[in-house]
């Protein structure tokens, strides 16, 4: 890809980051360090605001794995108090001790637009028919804000705005259930707070979980707990693989390189099966039906229900209707960039992380227009932050031209260890960390032999500790992470 670097628009114009989440404003950050102008465009009345909306939650990654390099280096400069590596932070700890700290920095403050959605972009005077002339023309954003919309001009642009604001329907089809719209006062998209401020929805009442990951897991351990303060609250856990393949359902547990996710995984395991919950499995939602006594929800040939409040641990996908009007390459299923596609799919990809990657994996025909973060992953479940910040280091060098940096560098990724779906374990093929431990030299593992491997810990699975990965060109030696 050397020849065909991208030829940014005029270097007199800032740089547009979307979204003041934790990739989007570790990417301002290396735009800084890069002598680049970010403007940082949030939806939000604050920084980290789709966070919060989970912010009850307590992550599987410790604090090492939450803070990019170059903006824990602007907050070191301000006497920021680091804590401790090791501790596991909520989502709302997130925001408050490392984010909000970031955002009121004096190299960042006047850079943030908070209350500010971008709603389309496009290049300045050409749609995106036009092609003879338009690589030179600047970015346009058009951003809503209270006061109306306003038109922004911006050289190169970063979508970093995540998707966990677009959540997945319950439906199996992926599309919304018969009946899920209207009945959506009952639905709950993602994890509710139901110990804290959502208490009075859940408690003794009937609910239904639908979904496998462990965004479930969570909403149901909470549950769980809910229900040995609250008598007459029921809890129900549909999953759509049927019972013959419940394979790797509850992750990889102690085998797992993070410890706090290996065991959400056996909690849950341990709550079914002590009968704290009904599992019921090989359910695909396809209708939902009120009734006086509740919501029936309907699959093939099974009825659940009735119940009163269900949640839809379902997932996320990304909103792609801002880039419309610019020419994009990615992935049909996945709907991630291209290239980046074959790595994350779950439907191939058995590992909890990809290989790192960089500008190159992300760039797009629109030369100078990246998608960062969660969203660069579509609709993949793997993504972990540091494999974001990594993106937007690589992504602020080739924007300020320094494409050795942006081609090369380190990364630091705890080994997972387990398999991100039982896919390809339902097919006889095992995850890194296990297939290494049995045989180092076979080649059923999702990774290169050690020999193309550059993981400092001389193999690419065979550890279960942190590794340090270097990216060199566009995939060349990459471990699973």
């Amino acid at each position: 890809m050397d020849s065909q670097v991208p030829a940014f628009a005029d270097s007199g114009l800032p740089v547009a980051v979307i979204g003041a989440g934790p990739v989007g404003l570790a990417a301002a950050a290396h735009l800084i360090v890069q002598g680049e102008s970010p403007v940082i465009f949030e939806s939000g009345t604050g920084v980290g605001a789709n966070i919060l909306a989970w912010g009850h939650v307590r992550l599987f990654s410790p604090w090492r794995y939450v803070v990019d390099a170059a903006a824990r280096d602007l907050l070191e400069k301000s006497g920021w108090p680091e804590p401790d590596l090791d501790a596991y932070p909520t989502g709302e700890e997130i925001v408050t001790r490392y984010l909000a700290p970031l955002a009121t920095l004096s190299a960042l403050r006047p850079r943030i637009r908070l209350g500010s959605r971008v709603v389309g972009i496009a290049r300045n005077g050409f749609d995106k028919m036009k092609t003879e002339g338009r690589e030179t023309a600047p970015f346009v954003l058009t951003v809503e804000t209270a006061h109306g919309d306003e038109s922004f001009l911006a050289k190169a642009v970063i979508d970093a705005s995540g998707t966990t604001a677009t959540p997945n329907p319950l439906a199996a089809a992926g599309i919304s259930a018969v009946g899920e719209r209207a009945g959506a006062r009952r639905v709950f998209y993602g994890i509710p707070d139901v110990l804290g401020r959502h208490r009075h929805d859940y408690a003794s009442r009937r609910v239904l979980v639908v979904g496998s990951g462990h965004s479930a897991f969570n909403a149901l351990i909470d549950l769980v707990d809910l229900a040995t303060e609250a008598p007459g609250t029921t809890v129900t856990w549909a999953v759509r693989r049927p019972a013959s393949r419940l394979r790797n359902l509850f992750g990889g547990g102690i085998a797992d390189a993070l410890p706090a996710r290996g065991e959400l995984g056996e909690r849950v395991r341990g709550l079914v099966d002590a009968g704290n919950l009904r599992l019921v499995t090989g359910f695909k939602v396809a209708r939902l039906t009120e009734t006086e006594d509740g919501v029936l929800v309907a699959g093939d040939d099974e009825v659940l229900g009735p119940f009163d409040r269900i949640v839809a641990a379902t997932g996320f996908r990304p909103d792609l209707s801002l880039l419309s009007e610019v020419r994009l390459d990615l992935d049909p299923a996945v709907e991630s960039p291209r290239v980046l596609a074959p790595l994350i799919d779950p439907n191939v990809h058995s590992c909890g992380s990809v290989p790192p990657h960089g500008e190159a994996e992300l760039r797009q025909p629109e030369p100078g227009l990246y998608i960062a973060g969660m969203k660069s992953y579509g609709r993949a479940p793997t993504f972990l932050m540091l494999t974001g910040y990594e993106q937007v280091r690589s992504i602020a060098a080739a924007i300020a031209g320094d494409w050795d940096a942006a081609r090369n560098g380190r990364l630091v990724l705890p080994e997972t260890g387990v398999c991100s779906s039982g896919i390809l374990a339902e097919r006889g093929v095992v995850c890194c960390t296990a297939a290494a431990a049995l045989d180092p030299t076979s080649d059923a593992a999702c990774c290169p032999s050690p020999a193309s491997s550059a993981s400092a810990s001389g193999s690419c699975c065979g550890t279960t500790v942190p590794q340090v990965i270097q990216l060199s060109g566009a995939l060349g030696g990459a471990c699973c992470g």
